[in-house]
C-alpha cells in the first residue's frame, strides 16, 4: 500500500460505505490528519469504518424489522466510525503480540514521479505568490519566503532528476533509461515531506499571530459544534488534536494557501 494514499483511500472507503458522493468535511479531513501524526496505520482505519458500517447496517435492519418501513439514518460524518478505530488499533496491536516479524518489502511508490513531484511543488509556490499581497505583515513575507523554498526544493529534485542522483533514481534496470519515470526513494519522499510539514508549521505559526481573536474564537467554536455529537465516540486528547487540525485548515482556506505535505498532491 503507497504511504502517500492514506487520505484517498480512508475517504474512498467511507465514501463507499456511506453510499455518498458528498465530500469529506473540514472536521473529516482533520480527524484523518490526527489519524496519520498519531501514526494509527492505513488498514486499522480501513477496517474501523467497516466494522462500524456493519455495526449501523445489522441496527437498521433490526429496527426496520421491528417498525415496519424505517428509512435508516443516514452517518454524517467520519468521527462517527473514531471509536471502531480505536478498537481495530488495540485488535491489531494484540494480534502483533507474539506473531512473527512481517517480512519488509520495498513497494514501488506510483504516481510519486520526481517531475510530478516538482510541479506540484511549483503549484504550491504559484498559489503562495499570488495570496501573499493579501495577506498581512508579517505573514505576507512568510508566505514569500516559503514560497522561494518551494522553488529551491523542486529546482534540486529536477536537478537530481538530470544527474541520476542515487536518491532520486529509478527502480528497477527497465527504468534507467526513461527519465521520466524516475521516482525518489522512500526515504527521500519522507525527508521532503517533513521539510514540507515543516514550512507549513512555521507558515501557520505567523498566521495563528496575525488573525483578529474573534475570529479564531469563531473558528473554535465551530470545531466545538461540529464535533458535539461525537464526543461520546472519541477520546479527550483525540477531541482536541482534531479541533486544533481543523482550525489550521481553516485558517490556510480562509487566505486561500494550499498545503503543502506531500499527501495532498493530486494523483490524476
Amino acid at each position: 500500500m503507497n504511504y502517500f494514499n492514506y487520505f484517498t483511500e480512508i475517504e474512498t472507503r467511507f465514501l463507499e460505505r456511506r453510499g455518498s458522493i458528498l465530500m469529506l468535511s473540514t472536521l473529516d479531513w482533520a480527524l484523518i490528519e490526527t489519524w496519520r501524526e498519531a501514526g494509527v496505520p492505513l488498514q486499522a482505519v480501513l477496517r474501523g469504518i467497516d466494522d462500524a458500517f456493519d455495526k449501523h447496517d445489522a441496527q437498521s435492519l433490526r429496527i426496520q424489522n421491528l417498525r415496519g418501513a424505517h428509512r435508516p439514518r443516514k452517518v454524517n460524518g467520519l468521527a462517527w466510525c473514531a471509536q471502531a478505530v480505536l478498537h481495530a488499533v488495540e485488535q491489531a496491536k494484540e494480534a502483533a503480540v507474539g506473531a512473527a516479524p512481517a517480512r519488509v518489502t520495498e513497494p514501488r511508490e506510483s504516481g510519486f514521479e520526481a517531475d510530478r513531484i516538482a510541479r506540484y511543488l511549483e503549484r504550491n509556490a504559484a498559489f503562495l505568490t499570488a495570496a501573499a499581497p493579501t495577506l498581512p505583515a508579517p505573514a505576507n513575507t512568510a508566505a514569500v519566503e516559503t514560497a522561494i523554498r518551494l522553488r529551491s526544493l523542486s529546482h534540486e529534485i529536477a536537478l537530481s532528476q538530470k544527474s541520476g542522483c542515487p536518491t532520486f533514481g529509478a527502480h528497477s534496470s527497465a527504468d534507467r533509461g526513461n527519465t521520466s519515470n524516475l521516482e525518489p526513494r522512500s526515504s527521500s519522499l519522507e525527508d521532503l515531506d517533513r521539510t514540507l510539514t515543516v514550512l507549513e508549521e512555521k507558515l501557520l505559526a505567523v498566521l495563528l499571530t496575525v488573525t483578529p481573536e474573534d475570529q479564531l474564537v469563531a473558528l473554535r467554536e465551530q470545531a466545538a459544534r461540529e464535533l458535539a455529537p461525537y464526543r461520546g465516540k472519541m477520546q479527550a486528547v483525540q477531541i482536541k488534536q482534531v479541533q486544533q487540525q481543523f482550525l489550521q485548515k481553516r485558517l490556510l482556506e480562509s487566505h486561500r494557501l494550499p498545503r503543502l505535505s506531500l499527501f495532498y498532491m493530486p494523483h490524476q
